[in-house]
């Protein structure tokens, strides 16, 4: 009769008690999501490796080819201002800024333009090699 009793209790916990029955789904649940999430990380992972490969080959050229040209210009509107500046404080000074009169003003004014356009050269150098450094840190 005891054994009786205890298969009729086991018959019933098997059948009101559903935690068995729980933790396998859950843990199949928990399975399935984790490997969708993994799957998404993973694409998305593809996708920035992408966009970086793309900025590297694509966009990183074509700024630093725009910049370069960029420069040269503005270096070049840089020089005619610092030279149209001097023009006008030589003329303020009522100084002939190229008179075949005054040879010493003309070489004098000649000198001052050699030292502004290789201070600007000079300065033009040094941005170039920094941002040749700065280049070359990005792309490691």
């Amino acid at each position: 009769m005891d054994k009786i009793t205890k298969d009729v209790g086991d018959i019933q916990s098997r059948l009101l008690d559903h935690r068995p029955v729980l933790q396998g789904e859950i843990r199949y649940f928990v399975r399935e999501f984790e490997e969708k999430r993994g799957f998404r990380e993973c694409r998305l992972l593809e996708n920035l490796n992408k966009m970086v490969a793309e900025t590297n080959e694509e966009v990183l050229p074509k700024c630093k080819e725009c910049m370069q040209d960029n420069l040269c210009d503005i270096f070049t509107r840089s020089l005619n201002y610092e030279l149209s500046e001097l023009c006008r404080q030589m003329r303020s000074n009522e100084t002939p800024m190229c008179g075949v009169h005054d040879i010493t003003t003309t070489n004098n004014w000649q000198s001052q333009i050699c030292l502004k356009s290789q201070a600007r050269k000079h300065g033009h150098a040094g941005v170039l090699g920094q941002r040749k450094k700065t280049d070359l840190e990005l792309a490691l």
